[in-house]
């Protein structure tokens, strides 16, 4: 595939994910806390998560493993640092959440599919076949936009990590229902989890500096923000009590 059509697909794809973002505030995706069954046929969750973060950790690491420049310079960290996330999300997030009765949607799971097929195949295929290895050389290595891109992915990271840990501990063993937490960035913000993610990606586009990267920095904007604003209104419909001074996911700003 040359350079050119390549681009034109990063830009329809992105052109998609400001649709999305716009929609996103009127439609709810229904899993999680705001399951529903009026979506069509369920899932086991556990089973949805591994099956739908996989194609992202498979894409990558066959690109890596396969791909003509992916090991010519350092295009293998980024790599590295995107198989980490997803190895995460794919099998020790799913073993980590508590069992639940609650399913997820299978249009939700065939579209997180889709997404992922499409953000990891636009950026393993940019690292492996259409960068150079001059690219991402000894220069970018040491260059400032990455060692901030490296500072902002492993700091948001850390940040999704750890509010996950929460979120996951919420409730003491026989416990049922919802609670609000607390704790670490759940003092300013609702979704201190999708921040970090956020955090994550955009640290990746920076230090990437390339198109298929940014798209997904703002794919994943798109998706987490009327996400977190969702899970914001849930908590102040659910508890009368809930913290007035809480921002949905950026502190002190929104």
């Amino acid at each position: 595939m040359s350079l050119e059509t390549f681009n034109i697909i990063c830009y329809f794809w992105l052109g998609i994910a400001i649709a999305v973002h716009v929609v996103m505030f009127f439609v709810t995706a229904p899993f999680g806390r705001h399951t529903t069954t009026t979506w069509g046929p369920m899932v086991n969750n556990k089973w949805a998560w591994i099956i739908m973060e996989f194609p992202s950790l498979a894409i990558m690491s066959y690109f890596l493993i396969f791909g003509s420049n992916s090991f010519t310079g350092y295009a293998w960290v980024l790599f590295s640092f995107w198989i980490f996330h997803y190895a995460n999300r794919t099998i020790i997030y799913p073993i980590r959440i508590k069992p639940t009765e609650k399913k997820m949607p299978l249009v939700i799971m065939l579209n997180a599919i889709l997404f992922n097929l499409m953000n990891a195949g636009l950026n393993g295929y940019f690292l492996a076949e259409l960068s150079s290895p001059e690219r991402y050389g000894n220069e970018w290595l040491t260059a400032p936009t990455t060692i901030m891109g490296i500072a902002l992915f492993i700091g948001g990271m850390y940040i999704n990590w750890q509010s996950d840990h929460i979120l996951i501990n919420l409730r003491k063993p026989g416990e049922t229902g919802y609670k609000i937490p607390t704790g670490f960035l759940f003092k300013y913000v609702s979704s201190p989890n999708l921040f970090g993610e956020v955090l994550e990606w955009t640290g990746f586009a920076i230090m990437a500096w390339n198109l298929p990267a940014l798209t997904f920095a703002v794919w994943t904007f798109a998706n987490l923000v009327p996400r977190a604003k969702n899970h914001h209104d849930w908590y102040h419909e659910k508890f009368e009590d809930y913290p007035k001074n809480r921002k949905r996911i950026f502190p002190y700003l929104f």
